[in-house]
């Protein structure tokens, strides 16, 4: 491996583990300034606490939720864009490039792709692209790939969130992300099925934290490489609890009571 990019993983990957916590802020662009989006810093700054390995932004945040005092935290720059107004809203366009990374002191890219969408064949080239220029600089590249289209009729069936693993696997991703298909026997074929770590999206808002906390257990128990969620942490009444809890099952395997006593107690 290209000595650029090993020492790149390591920022945003415990090399102790080879797990991660990564907490997506790009929402902004796809649905405005939301609750937890609005101060940058501040949330930064409580996800950096809570002991995150890695945010995601796009190339303009990055100055907003740059601090220069407290815990620092890995940088994803992500090069990909559409908005909830658009008439399109699943067809992602590249809005920055490798280069844009490099300038910005990013320790990776991603890129995500719809597979379905009528613009599939637009995504995956701009994908394989990015995965070329990445390679060159040594930049490693998180390919978010969901399944989001007119065929698709179960986005979280086993088959289907298998099939968006190969696509960032074979495409020359270094990470993927990819929802979680619901239960451990399922998401053991997804992570066996593909060479390099699989980590879970959030998806909506959910329900409470024990909720979460499972989710990501179950994950990691299966072989997955962490997670890479959003508004489920950084909306959360206190993110930085949240990811220290987060913290001690992905990287230390805490179990799901001891995680709930901690998140509990605070």
């Amino acid at each position: 491996m290209h000595l650029g990019k090993k020492l790149r993983l390591e920022r945003i990957f415990n090399r102790n583990t080879g797990r991660t916590i990564i907490v997506p802020l790009d929402h902004g662009v796809t649905v405005g300034p939301i609750s937890g989006l609005v101060d940058l810093r501040d949330t930064v700054g409580k996800i950096a606490e809570g002991g995150a390995n890695a945010v995601v932004m796009h190339k303009g945040l990055a100055r907003c939720g740059h601090r220069g005092e407290g815990s620092d935290v890995g940088l994803i720059l992500h090069l990909s864009a559409s908005t909830s107004i658009s008439p399109y809203p699943n067809a992602k366009t590249l809005v920055g490039s490798v280069e844009d990374a490099i300038k910005l002191g990013a320790d990776a890219v991603s890129v995500h792709v719809n597979l379905g969408d009528e613009s599939e064949r637009d995504m995956l080239r701009d994908m394989g692209m990015i995965a070329s220029r990445a390679s060159d600089w040594g930049m490693p590249l998180l390919a978010m790939v969901y399944a989001r289209g007119p065929k698709v009729k179960d986005e979280y069936d086993v088959d289907v969130v298998a099939h968006c693993a190969r696509v960032g696997e074979e495409l020359g991703a270094d990470v993927v992300k990819v929802p979680y298909t619901g239960d451990m026997d399922t998401f053991t074929k997804v992570v066996e099925a593909c060479c390099i770590p699989v980590v879970i999206a959030g998806g909506p808002k959910l329900e409470n934290g024990r909720d979460l906390v499972q989710m990501v257990y179950d994950a990691v128990a299966s072989g997955g490489a962490g997670l890479s969620i959003g508004r489920n942490i950084f909306q959360h009444d206190n993110p930085s609890l949240l990811i220290k809890t987060l913290n001690q099952v992905v990287h230390n395997d805490l179990e799901i009571e001891d995680a709930m006593e901690m998140l509990e107690k605070g």
